[in-house]
């Protein structure tokens, strides 16, 4: 297992130095879910829901989440972030909504955490426009599925 490089040799915790590393282009892209039942699901793809537009208020909330990434995340670089895109796919057979996040900057340190989040509130958004309809949704599968740039390359998930 590769050295954790937010702790320093006593085991505090801190911000690592990238001040070092080139900046290179970096691209991330993560995923995850929210399973709700069949007729929530109509909901948002008959465009009924009380809220209004599910998908694309989440959307936009997942765009806002990838950019604040450094707010919310304590040893997190703020970073240039160049593209954000989400995709929000309504799935029958989950049933529910299928989020991934594509995130892109060129930097010194790598977009992980801002797809990661960027899916995370989306999940979350999605939740709370539906929450009135069905309160025992679901979120999950949040993952890192693909990661490229930097000094450790290329990353791709198992399926």
């Amino acid at each position: 297992m590769a050295d954790l490089t937010h702790f320093d040799a006593e085991g505090h915790a801190h911000m690592v130095d990238v001040s070092d590393k080139p900046a290179t282009a970096r691209v991330a892209v993560a995923e995850g879910w929210v399973k709700m039942t069949a007729e929530t699901l109509a909901l948002v793809t008959g465009q009924r829901a009380k809220k209004g537009d599910v998908l694309g208020v989440a959307r936009l909330a997942g765009i806002m989440g990838a950019k604040k990434t450094a707010e919310l995340i304590p040893l997190c670089h703020p970073l240039p972030v160049t593209k954000v895109m989400l995709e929000l796919t309504p799935d029958p057979d989950l049933p529910g909504i299928r989020i991934a996040a594509t995130v892109k900057t060129t930097g010194q340190t790598g977009v992980e955490m801002e797809a990661l989040t960027a899916v995370s509130t989306a999940a979350l958004t999605v939740y709370d426009m539906l929450k009135a309809a069905e309160k025992g949704m679901e979120i999950g599968g949040i993952r890192l599925t693909l990661k490229e740039g930097g000094k450790s390359g290329r990353y791709k998930a198992p399926k």
